[in-house]
């Protein structure tokens, strides 16, 4: 059989560099440089002019979603003592650093007791997430539900579920630390339906999923959110004793020895 033949392959011309600094010139939207660019074209400063121009709205870009995130102050993940907890997997965590599971939109859930470092951990993947060029919010879980339910209107709901959707990652930390309401549950589940794998969310608890059921007693979407949130998740579970206590302990240690050697002197 006679073989079809081949369309030949065309290859676009690259562009040249005066039409690729044209083109970041519009994509800046400097339009009075793109008007007059047959007046200027050419012109040893334009490169310079963009670049500046660039590195300006990256740094602004930059502070404004810090800002927006409302992270709040903590550790570095350098600072993290991995030799603490009794039962971490350091792999898995070192793992979500990577934000692979942001481009799966998948979840991040961080589960042990009080103390143990998984708020440090969910404030540093918000931060990172962000240097990567991602937009991002941090919000205690009261607070998200709090103001979830103040809306008094239909509209103004729905305005401020929207505001909780619109971030790539969603950290949302301290869910089980107070007992909530059955509406409390139902907000958090909308939250969690809105951006069930759309985007992703990083959250923290002390609850066992086992006992969400006594943190929202008598709320009937319990096993629906539960399902939505962990059914593409990576889940950490952290056991030991709490970090902060031992750091109350080694200071009061201090200023007893401190004490000490000021009755001896």
């Amino acid at each position: 059989m006679p073989t079809k033949p081949t369309k030949p392959t065309t290859t676009r011309p690259a562009p040249s560099p005066a039409a690729e600094l044209q083109d970041r010139a519009q994509k800046l939207g400097l339009w009075g440089l793109v008007t007059h660019w047959d007046e200027v074209e050419g012109s040893t400063w334009i490169e310079s002019l963009l670049g500046f121009e660039e590195e300006e709205r990256r740094k602004r870009s930059l502070e404004r979603r810090l800002q927006k995130a409302k992270i709040g102050p903590f550790k570095p993940i350098a600072d993290f003592d991995w030799a603490w907890p009794a039962e971490i997997d350091r792999e898995l965590v070192e793992d979500l650093f990577r934000f692979e599971f942001i481009d799966e939109a998948a979840n991040v859930v961080l589960v042990g007791p009080n103390g143990i470092g998984k708020t440090m951990i969910a404030q540093n993947l918000v931060h990172q997430a962000i240097l990567r060029g991602h937009t991002a919010r941090f919000i205690n879980a009261s607070a998200l539900l709090n103001d979830l339910a103040a809306q008094e209107t239909g509209q103004s709901l729905s305005r401020c579920l929207r505001r909780y959707f619109e971030p790539q990652v969603l950290g949302i930390d301290e869910v089980g630390y107070l007992a909530s309401s059955g509406k409390h549950a139902d907000l958090l589940f909308e939250v969690i339906t809105r951006r069930y794998q759309a985007k992703s969310t990083i959250l923290t608890t002390n609850k066992a999923f086992s006992e969400w059921n006594q943190v929202f007693p008598n709320a009937g979407c319990i096993v629906a959110l539960i399902d939505r949130l962990i059914h593409k998740a990576e889940i950490v579970e952290i056991q030991g004793e709490s970090y902060r206590v031992k750091e109350a302990k080694e200071r009061e240690a201090l200023k007893a020895k401190a004490r000490k050697a000021r009755r001896k002197s």
